[in-house]
């Protein structure tokens, strides 16, 4: 309640007595809090992200870079950085997963793809960290740390370790193998946005030097929504055409950029689906729940596609996903 009393302070004098109203809207996984602020005809986006729990410094220097590279970002309008306050611009409401029923959503796609190559492009800067061999360890710990020992209370045998250490050696050997680009982490429907005829990013604050099909993978395997088959191959195709002309690859057949794509995503989804019990157990964040099993079957199906790691896809579908059905099942729908 302090907290809240503190954040009215802020924003009363850069609205001079004005009447506003100001009302909570939904936080991301983070520790960021977010509310619309109405007065009259405008409105604002204020952002709580506390200090003493997140480093805002990557969220406003990142700001400034995109923005002036020409991504439409929030604008950070007034912001105490002391106690971790900020009024943003709003971008209004209408996110990429609000228009994945339009009949446009292949040109929607083709859109965000030229973006994402685009936004690989930037030179890399400070507050980007880098996906490394130390960085990737840590991503794939929090899928035995959390979804299997956490949440599922599984005992992982000697020959699941050693199966579990194989399979992460090559899905680190494969994003280390691609070209280093400026990735976003989160390119996905509910961090992309459409206002004022134009795509709009969020939660940019993670951005890394990173994995050439790392944001491809985040748009088109997205964890809350499944493209059909088709739609995918063909938008993977047009993925690496647009990739090579704008020199992101260079010598790479089509067969290597569908594996490097196949090999990420599933190093994103063993991260991913950790992260939703994570915010579960940890942060009692129950909403995220219902995206672990489409995410541990994305899992299950690419990886019987690759024979290497045909194991790890049997692992996942005939132990992990049976125990996390059961599993579901006990948690609260509160």
């Amino acid at each position: 309640m302090n907290r809240y009393k503190s954040l009215q302070q802020f924003l009363n004098p850069h609205f001079e007595d004005e009447v506003y109203q100001l009302a909570a809207i939904t936080a991301d996984a983070s520790f960021r809090r977010y509310f619309r602020l109405n007065r009259g005809q405008d409105s604002y986006i204020v952002m709580d992200s506390d200090p003493a729990k997140l480093d805002n410094t990557p969220y406003i220097e990142l700001n400034k870079f995109f923005s002036e590279h020409g991504f439409k970002l929030p604008k950070i309008l007034h912001a105490d950085e002391k106690q971790g306050f900020f009024l943003l611009s709003d971008l209004g409401n209408i996110h990429l997963a609000d228009m994945l029923d339009d009949k446009e959503r292949i040109n929607h796609y083709k859109h965000l793809i030229k973006l994402s190559a685009q936004w690989a492009k930037m030179p890399p800067v400070e507050h980007m960290k880098d996906f490394d061999r130390a960085f990737l360890e840590l991503e794939l710990s929090i899928f035995l740390e959390w979804l299997v020992e956490g949440f599922l209370e599984l005992k992982v045998t000697e020959a699941e370790r050693t199966l579990w250490q194989t399979s992460c050696e090559l899905l680190i050997e494969n994003i280390l193998a691609q070209p280093s680009v400026t990735v976003h982490r989160d390119f996905h429907s509910r961090n992309i946005m459409h206002c004022e005829q134009q795509w709009a990013i969020i939660d940019y604050q993670d951005a890394v030097q990173g994995p050439v099909c790392y944001d491809l993978v985040s748009l088109l395997r997205d964890c809350y929504f499944k493209l059909p088959h088709d739609e995918l191959e063909y938008l993977l195709e047009q993925a690496f055409a647009e990739f090579e002309q704008q020199g992101l690859i260079n010598n790479i057949s089509f067969v290597t950029f569908k594996q490097w794509f196949d090999l990420t995503g599933i190093q994103r989804h063993l991260k991913a689906a950790g992260i939703f019990c994570r915010l579960n157990l940890r942060d009692g964040k129950l909403g995220y729940m219902d995206n672990v099993l489409p995410t541990l079957r994305y899992i299950g199906d690419v990886a019987q596609d690759h024979s290497s790691l045909v194991e790890l896809g049997k692992w996942i579908n005939s132990t992990i996903i049976p125990a996390t059905l059961v599993a579901l099942n006990k948690v609260p729908t509160k």
